[in-house]
């Protein structure tokens, strides 16, 4: 295939796959390699699309592909190790991410290692993966956020609250928000925890432990009805959660005494009842 040819098959398979039509830019990736099933980037680009569509194994043959042509891509290394993490095949993925660093240092790859160390539960490895990514980046809310995780996690909520605060400043997700209150709570700053909760609930309305935590931290504040409303939320969206449930409005200071579960639970409604 001539160059022209070829990157105008490029130009459309990336336009294509960004506009969403995978299916069309797999059947163009395809009829390209067809006629030149050696082509690197051809490679490459069919690797990106069948990664996107669920298939690991077959985008993982093709990035391999690619790599054993063109061994110094660091876009094709990254690509590498995300699809060798998505097998959970985290030792590749590391050396794939490492490669990258090497040809094209830069905040994207430390990033894709710090998520890949906590993927394999390495704990030690990912906080300093972490603290790396923030050193790069300090405005990186993802890398705030997974470190005010782990701080709170080792019993450090006091450490851990400044990065979580970072962490949702702008578009944070729910996990930021939830992380945030079980600090706040730990804390015992239960306002503000609510708050957050709230945020969580907000960003991601079936989060039933998120009400269960509401509940419990507007109990704390005295604020029963709203506690009340809280903890029927949570069990409608979860029925399970009526043992913590009951459990904290017995235990809490501001808590109140059921003699019949029963009666509790028709305070709290079936699932599918307001």
């Amino acid at each position: 295939m001539g160059d022209t040819k070829l990157q105008d098959q490029m130009r459309r398979i990336v336009a294509n796959f960004n506009a969403g039509r995978h299916d069309q830019a797999r059947l163009l990736c395809e009829e390209g390699l067809r006629q030149t099933p050696d082509e690197p980037a051809l490679n490459h680009l069919l690797a990106a699309v069948l990664f996107a569509k669920g298939e690991v194994a077959k985008a993982r043959a093709h990035i391999r592909a690619s790599l054993s042509i063109r061994a110094d891509n660091a876009s094709a290394h990254l690509l590498a190790g995300r699809i060798a993490r998505a097998a959970k095949d985290f030792e590749p993925a590391l050396h794939h991410f490492g490669r990258a660093a090497e040809l094209a240092p830069g905040v994207t790859v430390l990033i894709e290692r710090a998520r890949t160390l906590d993927q394999a539960g390495d704990r030690s490895q990912a906080y300093q993966a972490w603290r790396a990514v923030t050193r790069a980046d300090p405005s990186s809310a993802e890398a705030a956020a997974r470190l005010g995780r782990i701080l709170f996690e080792d019993g450090m909520p006091a450490e851990a609250a400044p990065l979580l605060e970072r962490a949702v400043k702008g578009d944070a997700p729910a996990s930021a928000w939830f992380d945030l209150g079980l600090v706040r709570q730990d804390l015992h700053d239960h306002a503000a925890a609510a708050a957050a909760y709230r945020k969580a609930l907000e960003k991601r309305p079936d989060d039933a432990e998120a009400a269960v935590n509401l509940g419990i931290a507007l109990q704390e504040t005295g604020d029963m009805d709203a506690a009340i409303q809280a903890y029927r939320t949570a069990y409608q969206k979860r029925p399970a959660t009526f043992g913590t449930i009951a459990m904290a409005l017995t235990s809490a200071p501001h808590g109140r005494l059921w003699l019949n579960r029963e009666a509790l639970k028709r305070l709290l409604g079936e699932p599918g009842k307001v």
